[in-house]
């Protein structure tokens, strides 16, 4: 029975009805405590005597309370009035967006919008754990003046509470029965279809089906009866979107078939990259990548070809970019000249003066200082010193020491010095970045933690505010001292991630899409607004998200610091690894780099055929291609999407894992075949290698909650046996099979895994890295420099050593080698190096 108007709900007054829908009824009422109008929906009391329609109208009470974002139904209130609950949310003027799709197909530019909009919504719902499950256009609101708004989260699927007073979060999943049916069918996602469990790549799939049809005008799925309509979304594909419109860019049409995708794990794996990619229509195209042709390079014209590339590279920076930049309204003045490789730089508090880190030809890596005025930079006298931060009283924090863990992730011991000179106070070890306060009298650090392989933010150092699996850079306190924006980077050895706030009570928020590639913070003087730099792209976004793009020029794009009168300072240029390989039987390198950004994996012990990722382009819209190459440069395979792990002993399958979380295995076949998974269970594996007989695998892994362990387990599915105690992990593996490198602390073992103990790496010497196996049994142990590597034999139980070899690289600016692996037998090898080339700039006019 439909309310009149003047009745009293509570302390609201209803004034008119304005619909009605499964769920209940909806009203526009009046709250006189805050005068405003609001609009309230109703359980009927037929309704609420029905347990299941009133627990999902609980349920759509707690799940929409618990979010806060502009694209999603603000809900004001809850309360019960004669047995019939309510709910009290936010009045919006327009219309749905079934009605606004009525006419037909909105333009392409409208759709992307609403597109946009639609999957910032979801991004934060799923970011609180909550499944909407019933997303449609008749669940899609679009206000008067162009905002979208997710309703009705009656279907809402709860996997997540809000966190407890000690930070722990709890966990409570509220589900339907296997079997039973929820949504709306022409929306619902084939698990849904299924009566299976759904997760937040359910809604994806619906949301894809939303954005076909303000594309074409036509729903994606649509049959003469409900069976037949779902019949079609388990096993048909909607027909092309050009058929109905042939305007639709083929990046779109990609982007909403990677969203239908019939397989959850061939999907979009998260909102936040549809975010991203609806975004790159709008901000940039990017060109075709074209595999490089396979040559045989003698050593002599590898590097020939790397120092043409960098002189091709600073023909661009210095002639071209010029004349580009000279056509924005921006006003851009170059800072550094020399030819090198640049890590930070940062404003001094006069605004005037700078400071920067740098490495310039064979140079170590030392600390420098600018004017604006004055572009010669001068030494401070800080050698193998990185610059991190400037507090207000000119004080700097540097890192001392710096190492690599892996890849980009950079630790050392923080160090404090004054700009005028004099030496560096030590100050906390294992420090991958840091800031000063606004008031410059305490830093904020980012901590690696060893024995539990975690990055935590600690301010000041020693209070937790935040911690993660990956790992944290490019920490900057706002202006006022009460947030910190931060890079967060969820794997191992990649700078893959999204920009994230957390305050001074340690809540953390996330208010960007998840980027490829994500490096550079700084706060706009004003504190509204956090710039950062994302695929190449210098963008800014507030604290609800909805990043916009500030600028886009050719090559890497950094943002390194934001003075007080607004003036930018970026860092320009460009870095691009490659691979190279020693093939058995040759004396010659061959640069064997494939497409854009390869990540070195393994190295069949033959030294025939290596294995590596591809983290850019080319790794396809899927994100990470798995590849395999022979060492003689021979065409490369890509086996499939996700991590590449091992290549097993017989070479006729590869080792890979999911890019889901916790990460699984699968054996992917290298010739014909179908990919077999073989983990189903809650450990994030990690690392892997197989053992000598290929039916066996060591791996590294972590469970929720536990420090990682080190894990045996078969290829025909059987449960892990974990062979070392929480905090012991490695997986190389000895070529007997016996034995198995592992760290414990930051201290490596031997782990005998029969015996199950432990025994000390003997006669390592300081800065060394552990390289691998030798067939007789010792260790090879490396160090590396700018001349390259020099490579030992260590016998871990005596610690004799005998020198093995030097693999030695051209003294260039910005060249840097990274994985090396070699074959036990040491007759081939691979690794992977990085050419890196930058200048600083300040720009004036960005808004």
């Amino acid at each position: 029975m439909a309310l009149r108007s003047g009745t009293r709900l509570g302390p609201y007054e209803i004034l008119s009805a304005i619909g009605a829908g499964g769920m209940g009824e909806v009203y526009r009422a009046r709250d006189p405590r805050l005068n405003r109008d609001v609009a309230i929906k109703v359980l009927p009391a037929s309704f609420s005597s029905d347990p299941q329609r009133l627990w999902r109208f609980e349920q759509e009470a707690n799940a929409a309370a618990a979010l806060n974002h502009p694209n999603l139904l603000a809900v004001h209130d809850i309360g019960q009035q004669d047995g019939s609950p309510y709910i009290v949310s936010e009045l919006l003027d327009g219309t749905t967006l079934r009605e606004r799709l009525r006419p037909g197909a909105l333009p392409i530019r409208k759709a992307i919008d609403y597109g946009q909009q639609i999957a910032c919504g979801l991004a934060a719902a799923h970011d609180k754990g909550i499944i909407h499950r019933d997303l449609k256009p008749d669940n899609i609101f679009v206000t008067n003046d162009g905002r979208v708004k997710i309703l009705d989260f009656g279907l809402a699927k709860l996997t997540r509470s809000d966190s407890t007073d000690d930070g722990q979060a709890l966990t409570q999943t509220v589900q339907s029965d296997p079997g039973t049916v929820l949504g709306t069918v022409g929306y619902m996602s084939p698990e849904q279809v299924r009566g299976k469990p759904a997760d937040a790549r359910s809604d994806l799939f619906s949301f894809g089906a939303v954005l076909y049809e303000m594309l074409s005008g036509k729903r994606a799925f649509h049959g003469e009866s409900a069976a037949e309509t779902m019949s079609a979304i388990v096993k048909e594909e909607p027909p092309e979107l050009t058929e109905t419109n042939r305007n639709v860019p083929p990046a779109l049409e990609r982007i909403v078939r990677h969203c239908m995708e019939k397989s959850p794990t061939e999907r979009f794996q998260s909102a936040r990259d549809i975010v991203f990619d609806l975004e790159s229509l709008t901000a940039v195209s990017s060109g075709a990548v074209k595999p490089l042709a396979a040559a045989r390079f003698s050593r002599r014209w590898v590097w020939a070809a790397t120092i043409l590339a960098i002189l091709v590279f600073a023909a661009l920076t210095w002639q071209i970019v010029p004349r580009l930049l000279r056509g924005s309204p921006a006003e851009f003045t170059p800072i550094t000249f020399r030819n090198g490789h640049i890590t930070s730089a940062r404003f001094a508090p006069d605004g005037q003066t700078l400071f920067f880190s740098a490495a310039w030809q064979s140079e170590p890596m030392g600390v420098y200082s600018a004017s604006r005025g004055n572009v010669v930079g001068q030494s401070v006298g800080l050698q193998d010193a990185e610059l991190l931060s400037v507090s207000r009283n000119g004080e700097l924090a540097v890192l001392l020491s710096r190492h690599t863990i892996y890849a980009w992730e950079r630790i050392g011991v923080l160090a404090r010095v004054s700009a005028t000179g004099g030496g560096a106070k030590p100050e906390v070890d294992n420090v991958g970045d840091a800031d000063w306060s606004p008031d410059g009298s305490v830093l904020a650090i980012a901590r690696y933690v060893p024995d539990r392989k975690i990055f935590r933010i600690e301010y000041p150092a020693g209070t937790v505010l935040y911690e993660t699996q990956g790992w944290i850079s490019h920490m900057r306190f706002s202006p006022d001292g009460t947030r910190i924006a931060f890079l967060e980077h969820p794997n191992v050895g990649d700078d893959l991630g999204w920009l994230s706030v957390v305050d001074l009570h340690g809540t953390r928020k996330v208010v960007s899409p998840k980027y490829d590639s994500v490096q550079g913070v700084a706060w706009a003087p004003s504190g509204k607004e956090v710039w950062y730099t994302g695929a190449d792209l210098l963008l800014a976004t507030g604290l609800s998200g909805n990043p916009r793009v500030v600028l886009r020029m050719p090559g890497r794009l950094l943002l390194e610091d934001i003075g007080r009168d607004g003036a930018v300072l970026i860092r320009a240029g460009d870095q691009r690894p490659g691979l190279v390989a020693l093939a058995p039987g040759q004396r010659s390198e061959r640069d064997i780099t494939w497409l854009d950004w390869p990540i070195l994996l393994d190295i069949s012990a033959d030294g025939k055929t290596i294995l590596f990722d591809e983290a850019g382009a080319g790794g396809g819209p899927q994100g990470y291609g798995i590849f395999i190459r022979g060492t003689d440069g021979s065409a490369a395979l890509q086996l499939g999407h996700g991590y590449g792990v091992a290549i097993a002993p017989d070479g006729r399958s590869v080792l890979s894992s999911t890019m889901s979380v916790p990460k699984q295995y699968l054996l992917l076949p290298t010739g014909a075949g179908e990919a077999r998974p073989i983990t189903h269970d809650s450990i994030d594996h990690l690392g892997a290698q197989f053992f000598p007989d290929g039916k066996r695998i060591v791996f590294s892994g972590q469970e929720a909650g536990h420090a990682p362990c080190t894990y045996v387990q078969g290829l025909d599915g059987a449960n892990p046996r974990a062979i070392t105690p929480e905090g012991t992990w490695g997986h190389l593996l000895s070529p007997d099979g016996a034995r198995v490198l592992v760290d414990k602390n930051g201290t490596p073992l031997v782990w005998g895994i029969e015996a199950g103990n432990g025994q000390p790496v003997n006669g390592m010497k300081t800065g060394e890295t552990l390289l691998g196996w030798s067939v007789d049994g010792r260790l090879y142990v490396g160090s590396n420099d700018a001349a390259g590597w020099q490579i030992a034999k260590l016998d871990a139980a005596t610690g004799q050593r005998q020198p093995w070899k030097t693999i030695s690289y051209p003294p260039l600016p910005g060249f840097g080698v990274r994985e090396l692996l070699i074959t036990p037998d040491g007759n081939a090898y691979a690794y992977r190096y990085l050419l890196q080339y930058a200048h600083l700039y300040t720009v004036k006019g960005l808004r």
